[in-house]
């Protein structure tokens, strides 16, 4: 595994009495402005840091929570990456067939602009969220196909020049490697994807075009499906610049450890990578052990970027426990982000620091 577990035992011996001073004063920094430095200046955000490196460090939004002003202080002023995490998908931007409706993806796109921070669009192609009109009824494969065509080139279209790179398709497989049955796949086979990425491209040639997917951390059978489908695209000189593992990840299941060698392997294929939707969740209650072992995956995460050139950056899918959607998802489950539900700094957040290069 190279030099992976060298790499990770340093930065644990760095985070040990980081992780002991914040838990030790953990009632002291809390609020929006706890990354403010106390008489010592004010500390660079994680995006600056990560800029150090030539990465992003970015988070998820969502238009609900843009009227919480404290909420949306520290998301214009700690990242330079922001993801919709749903005013770009389909059943929001295509509500009735061929009526558009890109309020809420335009919302955020302008919040980013005054933040002089770019976008990751999320996503062209996904089998969930799908519009009624859409679900409701059997398509042929030449309506399908012109339906998928025309979805793609008016998105794309719309925010040409806006944003730095799309979802192009989101979750194409199973765990075991094959094809997830979806609308797409069982209509148009999976060719759709090839043209899902041509599509995009004509529409936007300046955006980066990823695959998308969650649970392909580690080297297994799901991030092997991606890793020859990747080779094969590319063979065939489809446009795709890179792979964007969700890193949704869970206590309880354990450390993707071969995170760094998958990243590794994608690169060799001349792709980028990027960790796209990163948090750690816990069962609860949440405590103190719990908190530290979080904070030393947020930091594994981060080391294995740095340690891939062509690993372009983090994006956390949200930034606070405020605003999750684990708990709804996953009943007895939480406190998965950087920041709590009092936008208070965790123990994750000064490892993600820490990981960075920050104090």
């Amino acid at each position: 595994m190279r030099n992976t577990t060298r790499t990770r035992s340093r930065a644990r011996l760095r985070l040990a009495g980081t992780l002991a001073a914040v838990l030790v004063a953990a009632g002291v920094a809390t609020g929006p402005a706890a990354h403010a430095g106390q008489g010592h200046g004010t500390p660079l955000t994680l995006a600056r840091l990560a800029e150090q490196h030539g990465r992003y460090f970015g988070s998820a939004t969502d238009n609900p929570e843009l009227t919480d002003s404290a909420y949306t202080a520290l998301l214009g002023s700690e990242f330079d990456m922001i993801t919709p995490g749903n005013g770009m998908k389909w059943y929001a931007t295509e509500p009735q067939q061929g009526v558009y409706d890109w309020s809420q993806g335009d919302e955020i796109v302008r919040l980013a602009r005054q933040h002089h921070q770019r976008i990751r669009a999320h996503t062209l192609v996904w089998h969930s969220q799908l519009p009624d009109w859409l679900t409701g009824r059997d398509w042929t494969a030449d309506e399908l196909r012109s339906v998928l065509k025309k979805h793609i080139l008016a998105e794309v279209r719309h925010y040409r020049g806006k944003v730095y790179s799309w979802d192009v398709v989101n979750e194409a497989f199973n765990e075991d490697g094959t094809y997830r049955e979806t609308v797409f796949y069982k209509t148009l086979g999976p060719g759709y994807i090839a043209d899902a990425l041509r599509w995009a491209h004509r529409a936007d040639p300046h955006a980066k075009l990823y695959l998308n997917d969650y649970n392909i951390e580690a080297v297994g059978p799901k991030s092997d499906a991606y890793y020859a489908l990747a080779k094969d695209l590319k063979a065939r000189g489809v446009p795709l610049d890179g792979v964007g593992l969700q890193a949704h990840l869970a206590l309880q299941y354990g450390y993707p450890a071969t995170l760094e060698d998958n990243l590794r392997r994608f690169s060799r294929l001349g792709l980028d990578t990027a960790l796209t939707e990163v948090d750690v969740r816990m069962l609860l209650p949440a405590d103190e052990a719990k908190l530290a072992t979080q904070a030393q995956w947020y930091a594994d995460l981060t080391t294995a970027c740095l340690a891939v050139r062509r690993c372009v950056g983090l994006t956390v899918w949200d930034y606070t426990d405020r605003y999750s959607w684990i708990p709804a998802f996953f009943p007895g489950e939480g406190a998965a982000l950087p920041w709590d539900e009092r936008l208070a700094p965790k123990p994750a957040y000064f490892a993600i620091r820490e990981a960075l290069g920050g104090r």
